[in-house]
């Protein structure tokens, strides 16, 4: 319970609109995306200002409460779910929702962290400008969270993650200070770069409530194809001929499985097989530039690796509807899933070179611990970035399969870390890895991140229980 003092001057601060204390208001914040987590807490705190959000969080600290950051409640880890206790307060930042600057002339926009991705989007083409970031929850995905996750998503291979569009942060600390980190300067050598520690760190070392974001030259064209290849070595060689044949255009280059394809054709209506007969594997690649040769570029590339057995099928989009239309494939693949009972998703990320080897490795692994489980390994190929999904044999019920969701995690992730790669690439730690990082990182690298959680927050309450075992 919130003590009654505390309460009131939380509500004097924030007015009627700020806080959120009715059960019903309440319970769709208190369980994480995928359904995993179920938390509890006796409010939340919905801040109009940065001034609003600083001084209810210098209450909040100096009562000792602990808070925990949500923005769009897409996260696939449960980094943003209060835990069962009933004692952490939400903090949302969903009115903190302004575009404060768009400035074409020196390629950023500044927004504040309750935007909503698509959002930035349009504001940066109204200006004729691109914001690089692009998943498939962005029409739901917050700013905050995609700062506060390091996001990554369809275009890293071209633009980098989140971590690589921002300029500068306003942030506000454990104990309501304000950090005023927001600065448009491409160089700013002045030692410690703050805003790199916020930056993933899921809302453990403060709030984010603002950044100034980089834009990009808007893409005058494009050309997108979906191809089939017949193993993942050969999509890897397709990755070294369209990077020697566009450079910098080739956009996005993404994995995917036959059995993952048949679950969206199969689940998602309006979907159509884009090539006649099935392959074991498919490559969704893109080309986007300043310039209007993207179509011949990709009809060449394609066209000589198909000569060199590297594609069997091909087919180049027409259109932007053909174009859209093959991209809904990718994105559907996730939620594809869910209609075949229950999932185990591993985001995993390999060096590409070792990309081919990890997945037989992991194949083999899994397919020997459980013959039946059905693999949709699939992702973003191109930074070497997989999801590695099991989903459940076919009449197993979804609980049994989830029992094991320990067993078949240490297997995928002791293969991940056997080809130098990291148990999660693009979705966080959350609560779901906080326990699992520690097999996997050394004792020096574990230390410095608390000592870093602690001399930021020292009492411990900003989303305690995620990222950092104390």
């Amino acid at each position: 319970m919130i003590p009654a003092p505390l309460f009131d001057k939380l509500a004097v601060l924030l007015g009627p609109q700020g806080l959120i204390a009715d059960p019903d208001s309440l319970a769709p914040r208190l369980r994480d995306h995928r359904g995993r987590y179920q938390g509890a807490t006796p409010l939340a705190v919905r801040p109009a200002t940065v001034a609003e959000l600083s001084a209810a969080m210098a209450l909040l600290y100096d009562a000792g409460l602990a808070m925990v950051p949500q923005g769009g409640n897409t996260g696939l880890v449960g980094g943003a779910t209060p835990d069962a206790g009933g004692q952490e307060v939400l903090i949302l930042t969903d009115r903190l929702r302004r575009i404060r600057e768009v400035d074409p002339a020196g390629d950023t926009i500044t927004v504040e962290a309750g935007c909503i991705l698509a959002e930035v989007q349009a504001a940066a083409e109204a200006a004729d400008r691109h914001y690089a970031v692009s998943l498939a929850s962005e029409g739901s995905c917050t700013i905050g969270g995609n700062l506060s996750t390091n996001a990554g998503g369809i275009n890293v291979l071209r633009y980098g993650n989140t971590r690589e569009q921002v300029l500068g942060l306003e942030v506000v600390l454990p104990d309501g200070r304000i950090w005023h980190g927001l600065r448009a300067l491409r160089k700013d050598n002045t030692g410690y770069d703050l805003k790199h520690l916020f930056i993933g760190a899921e809302g453990t070392l403060g709030i984010i409530t603002a950044a100034c974001l980089k834009l990009w030259p808007r893409p005058r064209g494009r050309a997108v194809a979906f191809c089939a290849v017949a193993d993942v070595p050969s999509a890897i060689a397709l990755l070294g001929r369209l990077r020697d044949a566009a450079g910098e255009a080739l956009t996005a280059f993404e994995l995917m499985p036959d059995i993952g394809l048949s679950f969206v054709l199969r689940h998602m209506p309006g979907r159509q097989r884009p090539l006649a007969a099935p392959s074991p594997w498919y490559v969704l690649t893109e080309i986007a530039s300043q310039g209007n040769d993207q179509q011949a570029i990709l009809e060449s590339a394609l066209g000589r690796a198909m000569e060199d057995g590297l594609v069997q099928d091909a087919a180049i989009a027409a259109s932007h509807a053909q174009a859209e239309a093959l991209w809904a494939l990718r994105e559907d693949m996730s939620d594809a899933q869910r209609p075949e009972g229950a999932s185990l998703k591993h985001d995993v990320s390999i060096p590409v070179p070792r990309l081919a080897d990890f997945v037989a490795a992991a194949f083999k692994a899994v397919q020997t611990l459980e013959p039946a489980a059905r693999i949709v390994c699939f992702g973003h190929l191109g930074d070497g970035n997989l999801h590695f999904n099991i989903s459940q044999p076919v009449g197993l019920k979804p609980s049994d399969f989830l029992a094991r969701t320990a067993e078949f995690a240490q297997l995928v992730h002791d293969i991940v870390h056997a080809h130098d790669g990291s148990i999660s690439a693009e979705h966080g730690l959350g609560r779901l890895k906080v326990e699992e990082i520690t097999r996997y990182h050394d004792q020096v690298e574990l230390d410095l991140k608390r000592r870093i959680k602690m001399a930021l927050d020292p009492k411990g309450l900003m989303n305690p229980g995620k990222v950092v075992k104390l």
